[in-house]
């Protein structure tokens, strides 16, 4: 009857931990192009939407910071020219909008295939975590 690979318990608490891990990157990178926009970007936001962990090779890219560690004239099209993986894993909304509608989706569509999806989409979803743990503090 039921040959899915996950019990339903199991898809579901899947589902919700993919949607609610989604939704708090996609505030975050929403917050962080706010303040790129604003011409208030620091140096950990420049990492997480670059994907670049060293400050010295953001100093190198972007220019160095102001005296209060900001930098103004960076925009988004230098972001997004000088992104690298990690920063897609971290901040791409892209991302994150399709591990979302992977996980409702699969609530829909109960087939193996469909779990290989969730299982995709969640381990982007810990990848992004993993690699945000890198960020500078």
């Amino acid at each position: 009857m039921f040959n899915a690979l996950f019990s339903d318990v199991t898809a579901v608490a899947i589902v919700i931990s993919v949607i609610l891990s989604a939704i708090v990157s996609l505030l975050g990178s929403m917050t962080r192009h706010a303040k790129l926009e604003a011409g208030m970007a620091e140096a950990k936001d420049l990492c997480e939407l670059t994907g670049i962990f060293d400050v010295r090779e953001l100093q190198d890219i972007f220019g160095p910071p102001t005296m209060n560690r900001v930098w103004h004239t960076v925009t988004l099209p230098d972001v997004i020219k000088h992104r690298r993986l990690g920063g897609y894993l971290m901040s791409d909304s892209r991302i994150d909008w399709a591990c979302i509608a992977v996980a409702v989706i699969t609530m829909v569509w109960r087939d193996p295939f469909a779990d290989l999806f969730l299982l995709i989409a969640a381990g982007t979803q810990v990848a992004g975590w993993i690699a945000a743990s890198r960020l500078p503090r």
